[in-house]
């Protein structure tokens, strides 16, 4: 295994991690914005209203993108172990 397939491998499950989480962490981002907007507007200064309407962003998040996810992630296990042999040599 070279260097270059090292580096290849690693670019690639970067990629797949950061593709993957995406869609959650946006979601969360933008309820958390929102949150943030209305807090500031009304001035609610309550921590724990922000991290509630988070995690129902984020499981929803989750159960939409949960299929498209699990695809990526599978698609990507399929070609890593795939390759496995050529990496081996």
């Amino acid at each position: 295994m070279t260097d270059t397939t090292v580096v290849s491998l690693a670019r690639e499950a970067i990629w797949t991690v950061l593709l993957v989480s995406a869609p959650a962490l946006g979601l969360g981002i933008i309820v958390g914005l929102v949150i943030s907007i209305f807090q500031a507007t009304t001035q609610i200064q309550e921590q724990t209203l922000t991290f509630v309407p988070k995690i129902f962003a984020v499981l929803l998040a989750l159960v939409v993108f949960g299929p498209w996810m699990l695809r990526i992630l599978v698609d990507f296990g399929e070609r890593l172990l795939g390759n496995l042999q050529a990496f081996i040599w």
